[in-house]
């Protein structure tokens, strides 16, 4: 198969001396114009069935050599809606937003990956287009789950419910993994102020040593849901499916795509943090301050000199191995 780089599209485009107007280019070569993928096999086109009918599509498509030009799909009532195409260099092409809905709808295996790289970008570009489609839908009270505190051998984990706003905006925000603690600080109050409705779920180290981290981390976001001072309408949630009776959505890497998930990340993630920083006054031996209760070379140098605490998690290693050789 041939391969088609960016500047090679718009050589065959030209060579077709078609109507720019009449057609749109999309999927594959819609991606490499954009800058997505580097290059596609096919250009594809989609036209109105008037406009298709009156090409010589079969003379046309021995000019592309061994890509091909696709036949028409029509999109509504008209092959195209304003919004579902950008002009670039006088030709139309089919939109980032477009290309991904037509890419999910075909749903080939091959492309996965394509997908989620486009999912991705779209929502680093903007990260409200989960909470406005179910807006548009008439649901107005959306909750975002996340949780923090899976990897740590200290401690609890920790999940967060924020129902935000319509529209609301905070420059900057997304997954709390990627933001400075004073920056995270600095979105928490604000998150808090702003919120319709905040609820925190804590589920301490015994009952993950008894159930699992996996369980644990449901159990955290079940009970924040249910600590919200309101019923959410529907819930976004960062990758976990979860049984409660209420619509969701799970979404892969949702901190970073979706503006309401990303505040319950800030939320949860500053919640422990504070309780990490108050057992480390406790035990400033093991530095919790600084590692969050996560396995650093500091925190473990202290459980080989002083020992496990209360509120170290027993299942996790090198835990259980301290404890196995100590005979605890």
């Amino acid at each position: 198969m041939e391969i088609i780089t960016k500047e090679e599209i718009f050589k065959k485009l030209d060579s077709l001396n078609l109507d720019k107007d009449k057609y749109i280019v999309i999927t594959g070569a819609s991606l490499v114009v954009q800058n997505i993928i580097s290059e596609t096999g096919n250009i594809d086109l989609s036209c109105s069935l008037d406009y298709y009918n009156l090409v010589e599509w079969n003379i046309r498509q021995e000019d592309f050599g061994e890509s091909k030009v696709y036949d028409v799909f029509q999109l509504g009532d008209y092959f195209y809606y304003p919004n579902d195409f950008i002009e670039i260099n006088g030709y139309q092409f089919m939109t980032l937003e477009k290309c991904l809905e037509v890419k999910k709808l075909l749903n080939r295996k091959k492309e996965k990956k394509i997908i989620e790289k486009l999912d991705l970008y779209l929502c680093s570009r903007d990260n409200y287009r989960y909470e406005r489609k179910l807006r548009e839908q008439g649901i107005e009270f959306i909750a975002g789950v996340d949780e923090v505190g899976r990897g740590p051998l200290v401690g609890p984990v920790v999940a967060a419910c924020v129902i935000l706003p319509d529209k609301f905006e905070l420059e900057g925000l997304t997954d709390s993994k990627k933001l400075s603690e004073k920056k995270r600080e600095e979105f928490y109050d604000k998150i808090k102020k702003q919120a319709i409705s905040i609820g925190v779920g804590i589920i301490d180290e015994k009952k993950i040593d008894e159930v699992n981290i996996y369980e644990a981390t449901k159990l955290a976001m079940k009970k924040a849901i249910c600590n919200c001072n309101m019923k959410p309408e529907h819930i976004l949630i960062d990758a976990m499916p979860l049984d409660v009776d209420i619509p969701t959505t799970s979404i892969i890497k949702g901190d970073l795509k979706s503006i309401t998930i990303s505040a319950a990340s800030v939320i949860a993630k500053v919640e422990r943090d504070r309780m990490l920083v108050e057992l480390d006054q406790k035990y400033p031996m093991y530095d919790f301050k600084n590692n969050k209760g996560y396995s650093t070379k500091k925190h473990l140098e202290a459980i080989d000199q002083y020992g496990i605490l209360d509120e170290h998690r027993r299942s996790y290693k090198p835990v259980s191995d301290y404890i196995k050789n100590h005979q605890l």
